[in-house]
């Protein structure tokens, strides 16, 4: 780890990114610190842990924390646990960038909003501006949800294309509390290997099944190695059903092998080594049923 030499004036601190789920949390995250730590997916609820992104500037250290989106619909134990991840993330961040998308403004998003700290800097993140080409409509927007609480700033951006994403982390800055680097300068991530590669997987699965396999579906890693530059990497995708397990391996193996060929390629980025990956399909219901059962798979 790289040491941080800090100037006068260097700020650090934590930044929670929360909103509804689908309003690209995840993105903006990944686009801010440079690296894809968190994964993304057009299928809601695919981030289902707290993620930590980190990005050292010269002037200020930014630990970004990626939360799931906050669930309304279904009271069960995975929801409540999201939820709970959620709620605890934002008593232990400096500052909160609330994510909505441009044009778009429902209950779910009220209700992320209500939970939102009256004592901490609030910043509005308004993603997906880009898809608003009437400038003057997305300047009635932002005015509407203004006035529904009073906000440290408000930036348009778009995640994906990187617009603006230069202002916002000007506007985090204000707000940062001064002192150290909390990590090395080279740091992304405070998680895992290991944990990066599950997620990576489980990235692939819900990229290739889509709607077809239920949320309660799971990847773990039952073996990490490292030798040298290679990682082999051992991952099982645990699934509910007989008939879900068919569904990822596909006719003749082939949505396995492009599932496996994908999250190779994405873990030998990331990694910036050589991985050699299997993986394999197993069936275990009722895993998610209790908050016992999360905790056993890493859930907060």
């Amino acid at each position: 780890m790289t040491e941080v030499t800090t100037v006068a004036g260097f700020r650090c601190g934590y930044i929670a990114i929360v909103g509804r789920p689908n309003v690209g949390k995840s993105t903006l995250m990944n686009k801010l610190i440079g690296a894809k730590v968190s994964i993304t997916s057009r299928k809601a609820q695919t981030t289902r842990h707290r993620i930590t992104g980190i990005q050292t500037r010269e002037n200020a250290q930014f630990i970004y924390v990626d939360t799931p989106g906050f669930q309304t619909r279904h009271n069960n134990a995975l929801n409540k646990t999201l939820n709970r991840t959620v709620s605890n993330t934002l008593t232990a961040a400096d500052v909160v960038l609330f994510v909505v998308e441009a044009g778009i403004w429902g209950d779910a998003d009220a209700k992320v909003m209500a939970l939102l700290p009256s004592e901490l800097p609030v910043i509005l993140v308004i993603n997906k501006s880009d898809k608003l080409k009437d400038k003057a409509a997305l300047m009635n927007y932002a005015q509407q949800v203004a006035a529904r609480r009073d906000f440290a700033a408000i930036v348009p951006v778009s995640a994906r294309q990187g617009f603006q994403l230069d202002r916002l982390e000007d506007e985090l800055r204000k707000h940062l509390p001064e002192g150290e680097a909390i990590f090395g300068e080279d740091d992304i991530t405070d998680r895992s290997e290991r944990f990066l590669a599950a997620e990576i997987v489980r990235e692939k699965v819900f990229r290739f099944v889509g709607d077809e396999l239920p949320y309660t579906s799971t990847v773990v890693i039952e073996k990490f190695e490292q030798e040298g530059q290679l990682r082999r990497v051992f991952a099982a995708i645990l699934v509910g059903r007989d008939a879900h397990k068919a569904m990822l391996i596909g006719h003749k193996g082939e949505r396995l092998k492009e599932i496996s060929t994908q999250s190779r390629l994405d873990m030998e980025k990331l990694f910036d080594g050589p991985v050699y990956l299997e993986i394999w399909v197993k069936v275990k219901s009722g895993w998610a049923d209790n908050e016992a059962g999360l905790r056993a798979y890493g859930y907060e």
